[in-house]
């Protein structure tokens, strides 16, 4: 059995972290890991492509922001477009057709004044807009890290002349323990399972802890919570947390086996 590609999208002012979940290799299954309470709630199931690294989680937790594609959608969003919905589910509160997969997606601003998303396609944003804005993603790697204190270290390389998307060099980024003094680095052109071609090499975890560099070998997701526990998607598909001061491991949920099991949402998924 191969293990499914995971990442993960945590909010910056909840005890939320967004699950995408690929695999079969057509679909993909969207979870809420409720961090502070130590438990994974499964979602949505869709037939089509998310492209991760395009999309964002709501600084509350409580509205996922998609990228996604599937073809043959007979809707005024086309084919491919981003949407709003209600984390875990796929049920689009307002969808815009993006056109082409060469756009970096939207992410969540707190000015809704500062927006520059236009009206959607599909559906009404007006709700959101009062708490949040919604903004176009400039080309970056790791834009969804950097909006959640990652940054690029010392040695990494900056872009080359002429790659305007930043699509070829292989980033390092590093982010501080909180209330620690460890460190974690993300090297690689994307994270988890990032567009691109398919030879290209999965990003490489690392933790520092004083003058020890430890590679996470199995690992395929990692970052901190705000208590400084050690998020993780491991490379067989488990969802854990690790304390680094008794080195515990808290196994949170497995989702290596799943298969698709497509369900109407809940009445709450399909309002704002």
């Amino acid at each position: 059995m191969v293990a499914p590609r995971i990442y993960c999208i945590p909010a910056t002012a909840a005890a939320i972290v967004a699950v995408v979940r690929r695999g079969p290799s057509d679909w993909v299954h969207v979870g809420a890991w409720h961090t502070d309470e130590g438990r994974y709630e499964p979602g949505a199931w869709f037939h089509g492509v998310i492209y991760p690294q395009k999309c964002d989680l709501s600084p509350d937790g409580r509205w996922l922001l998609y990228s996604a594609m599937k073809v043959g959608s007979a809707w005024p969003a086309g084919d491919i477009y981003e949407a709003v919905s209600r984390l875990p589910w796929l049920t689009a509160l307002a969808a815009w057709n993006s056109g082409t997969t060469y756009t970096r997606g939207m992410h969540f601003i707190d000015d809704p004044a500062e927006s520059d998303a236009g009206h959607p396609d599909v559906g009404e944003a007006r709700p959101l807009l009062r708490r949040y804005g919604l903004r176009w993603t400039l080309p970056g790697q790791y834009a969804v890290e950097r909006r959640r204190g990652w940054v690029e270290s010392a040695d990494s390389p900056s872009p080359g002349e002429g790659d305007w998307w930043d699509e070829r060099r292989r980033a390092v980024m590093t982010k501080r323990q909180p209330q620690g003094r460890a460190s974690l680095f993300v090297e690689g052109r994307y994270a988890a399972f990032r567009t691109g071609e398919p030879s290209d090499e999965p990003p490489v975890y690392w933790l520092e802890t004083g003058d020890d560099m430890q590679l996470l070998d199995d690992v395929q997701w990692a970052d901190w919570d705000e208590a400084g526990r050690l998020l993780v998607a491991t490379a067989g598909g488990l969802l854990e947390t690790r304390s680094l001061d008794d080195g515990a491991t808290h196994v949170i949920a497995d989702v290596s086996a799943p298969e698709p099991d497509p369900r109407p949402p809940p009445a709450w998924a399909e309002e704002w």
